[in-house]
């Protein structure tokens, strides 16, 4: 295995698609545990998760006097769940069903008096089965998602090194168990049209919250075709922000998304990943702050 290899692995879509599916559904799980303990924050920053160095993490939110942890260990392929008060939980990722997996997953909860009340239907995706009806087979190849956890951890990298560039509002990197994407966004100071929702099994509220503000966004998608892509997209879209061409190689304007994209294998066989992907989020950001005449005090690049 080369670096590059080791840093940016191949990820086909069509070998993995079922793990990454049962993936998703786990980490909503998780994300819906978030949303239930920790107080709103614009744009719905309180109920992401992050990458850290064994998977994907909650980090600590607030439980009575004491506090609560939900890892996805993707080294050892193990979910704990940790308080404050030394006690954890902890039950293997491995193949299954979901219904068994929310049933474990709950119980761990209630042992360390997170008792919370869960709405157990997955969002963001079209077809879906309440956690606790699904007793359909469920894939994980620990292989699979280790390679996936490494290509987080280097897109991780390069977005966090975008982040810092920016020296107006910006999010945190953070990880969408929604959508199952990794993103960060950045925002001109000037509010938006109303947002028109319709995210499949989503509250058009949820949509409203997340696009208050005008805001170019940027990430890393595991789905669709390939191996997945990197995205870049701006609400409001400004006139002109889709009609030429980005300079970037391989990168492209998806009409039925309304984003630019950049294949995930473009980036990991390119000479320096790090720069081909940096270069794309840079190009990405200029198109939408220069279309939209992005006022310079935000910070603009």
């Amino acid at each position: 295995m080369t670096m590059t290899d080791a840093s940016w692995p191949p990820l086909p879509v069509q070998e993995w698609a079922d793990t990454r599916d049962t993936v998703q559904l786990w980490t909503q799980m998780a994300g819906k545990v978030r949303l239930a303990l920790t107080p709103l924050v614009n744009h719905w920053w309180n109920v992401p998760l992050y990458v850290d160095s064994r998977g994907l993490t909650t980090s600590l939110m607030p439980l009575g006097t004491g506090g609560l942890e939900i890892r996805f260990d993707f080294v050892d392929h193990r979910l704990r769940i940790l308080h404050t008060d030394g006690r954890e939980g902890d039950l293997a990722l491995r193949p299954g069903t979901i219904a068994a997996f929310y049933a474990e997953f709950t119980g761990l909860l209630a042992e360390l008096g997170a008792d919370v009340e869960l709405y157990p239907v997955p969002v963001e995706l079209a077809d879906v089965v309440p956690f606790d009806q699904d007793t359909r087979p469920a894939a994980y190849d620990p292989e699979a998602a280790h390679r996936f956890w490494i290509s987080l951890v280097s897109a991780s990298r390069v977005l966090n090194g975008f982040r810092a560039a920016y020296r107006g509002k910006a999010s945190p990197v953070h990880f969408f168990w929604g959508a199952f994407d990794l993103a960060t966004s950045r925002f001109s100071g000037r509010p938006a049209p109303r947002h028109p929702g319709g995210a499949p099994n989503c509250p058009d509220r949820v949509m409203h919250e997340a696009y208050d503000s005008e805001v170019s966004s940027a990430g890393y998608w595991p789905g669709g075709a390939g191996e997945g892509a990197f995205y870049s997209y701006a609400y409001p879209e400004p006139p002109g922000f889709r009609e030429r061409d980005l300079g970037v190689d391989g990168a492209y304007f998806d009409d039925d998304l309304g984003e630019f994209l950049l294949p995930y294998a473009r980036v990991r066989t390119a000479e320096d990943p790090d720069a081909a992907l940096r270069g794309f989020l840079d190009a990405t950001y200029r198109r939408a702050s220069a279309s939209a005449t992005w006022p310079r005090e935000t910070g603009r690049a």
